[in-house]
């Protein structure tokens, strides 16, 4: 066997291990699996873990802005008319996430935390000052006074009372950051005078800055990696009382700071949210990339917000079979002691077009107040998200309280909110390195296949060169009588010793001369 023959047989049966191999382990799905096993065992919320840390304390930096409504035609609304408002902001502050008293449990099942948020204002990114701009808008407290004292024979009177004593109108004139972090407000201080329990303080974000929202206690994804994340108790409850239904009154998913390993499409997000009282969930919307990762976008659907004639399931929303609220619209009074708070999406978006209309300045757009996430499916990591809602008041008539006799029910927008994260760049480049680590193992077999084709290649090759010399060789053998200059007859044969005869011991070899020419 010649050395070429060899080389060749040596290529066939490279080629055709690499490639059974290759294939076999594609259909397997062996190193995908590895991978994914690896990842889940990667992905948990334990000390130590690639996760830990950056879960307790997030490097990205997230920003809150927001934008308040400012009413614009006060008097003629009392008498009846449609309000009118402008959008005043953003007043952005960075806020600065981080979860304290962290604690295993369960020998490393759950994980128990505190999540703290500070806010500290930026000027640079804001539309002025917030200790100077002020802005109209509802008294709060006021109203929250008129509804505890709605349908009560002594209350009436006596809110009626206090409230023309300190001179609290419908509406009440504030700096931002009175809104925002909080003022003493003398109707609530007169309140508080009788009722302890009432702080005479009021801000939409009083008490919310440096402070925590309760303590969780979240599964750490060790004993199944779907559980990553996920509440297991808020407060030390696994199901809330604020309303009617067991369905409503569950506590579903994560907090939205943590989302378990390979996503898939079809699957549902929820997330609990403190501030809503509630648990909500999002579905794909699309395929999103973000500094180069790749993402998918999971956003609210109008379902979340629909009317029990929508969407049956919200039935248990309802405070009262009298007080349902139409789509994309909730009240939240159980847990705001009472005081007629709606929250919505930003200027009612996905809302029924009456709260649109209702106002003179709505105008909802998807690219400015859609809520999404954008999480990596490969390793669950948000790589974008805004988180926009709105909070607003249930103004109508009040039967006692005649400023109020001429008003239209009417939700109407007091400030929304638009929390932002994008990944930062290291965390982004340590994404990279994990996912070309995950693709590069996980079609560690398709490098195989693609081995197992340039062998064959070569294979082919091989064998078309082998082939072509052959044929090369055989037309040389039959050419050489052809073109040959000599024949039989033009030629003499002779011995090579002239002792032919007399040595027997000569040999018979002979040589060969030319004939001499006739003509010559």
């Amino acid at each position: 066997m010649t050395r070429r023959s060899c080389a060749i047989y040596a290529v066939g049966i490279i080629c055709a291990s690499l490639l059974v191999v290759g294939i076999g382990l594609v259909v397997a799905q062996v190193f995908r699996t590895f991978m994914h096993n690896r990842l889940r065992k990667e992905i948990v919320l334990v000390e130590g873990s690639r996760v830990f840390e950056s879960w307790k304390s997030p490097p990205p930096p997230v920003y809150m802005e927001y934008f308040f409504f400012n009413m614009t035609n006060e008097d003629a609304f009392l008498k009846g008319a449609k309000p009118q408002v402008t959008q005043v902001g953003p007043y952005t502050y960075r806020e600065y996430r981080y979860k304290d008293n962290v604690s295993m449990l369960d020998n490393n099942k759950m994980v128990s935390a505190y999540n703290f948020k500070t806010f500290v204002f930026m000027r640079e990114k804001s539309v002025g000052d917030p200790a100077v701009d002020t802005i109209k808008t509802v008294n709060i407290p006021a109203w929250a006074v008129m509804n505890k004292a709605r349908g009560s024979f002594w209350k009436v009177p006596l809110a009626l009372t206090m409230i023309s004593a300190v001179g609290a109108g419908l509406f009440t004139t504030r700096t931002v950051d009175e809104l925002l972090w909080g003022y003493e407000d003398p109707l609530l201080a007169r309140v508080a005078y009788s009722q302890p329990q009432v702080d005479k303080v009021f801000g939409l974000m009083y008490k919310k800055n440096g402070s925590h929202s309760g303590k969780f206690v979240y599964h750490s994804g060790r004993q199944n990696s779907v559980e990553y994340g996920r509440v297991d108790t808020w407060e030390g409850k696994r199901r809330l009382t604020f309303w009617g239904s067991n369905q409503s009154n569950s506590i579903n998913g994560s907090d939205g700071s943590a989302f378990h390993p390979l996503l898939d499409k079809n699957e549902r997000i929820y997330i609990f949210t403190p501030d809503l009282c509630r648990s909500i969930h999002m579905e794909f919307e699309k395929d999103v990339e973000v500094k180069g990762i790749p993402a998918y976008r999971f956003t609210p659907p109008r379902s979340v917000f629909a009317s029990k004639e929508e969407n049956p399931a919200n039935g248990g929303f309802c405070v009262s079979p009298k007080e349902c609220l139409g789509t994309g619209v909730l009240k939240v009074s159980p847990c705001r002691d009472g005081a007629p708070v709606v929250a919505s999406f930003p200027h009612f978006y996905l809302a029924d077009k009456k709260y649109v209309t209702a106002i003179e300045g709505m105008s909802p757009k998807t690219e400015h107040h859609q809520t999404f996430l954008d999480l990596n499916p490969t390793t669950g990591v948000i790589v974008r998200a805004n988180k926009r809602a709105q909070i607003n008041m249930l103004i109508e008539k009040i039967s006692g309280f005649p400023k109020t006799r001429l008003l239209n029910e009417t939700i109407f927008p007091i400030m929304f909110i638009n929390e932002s994260v994008v990944i930062d760049d290291a965390s982004a480049a340590r994404v990279h390195k994990l996912l070309l680590i995950v693709t590069l193992v996980s079609n560690f077999p398709l490098l195989i296949v693609g081995l197992g084709g340039i062998m064959l290649l070569v294979l082919i090759l091989l064998l078309f060169r082998a082939r072509k010399q052959k044929n090369e060789v055989k037309r040389t053998v039959f050419a050489k009588p052809l073109y040959a200059t000599s024949n039989e007859e033009d030629t003499s044969y002779s011995p090579v010793s002239d002792n032919e005869k007399d040595d027997p011991k000569n040999g018979t070899y002979i040589s060969l001369t030319p004939k001499d020419d006739p003509q010559a």
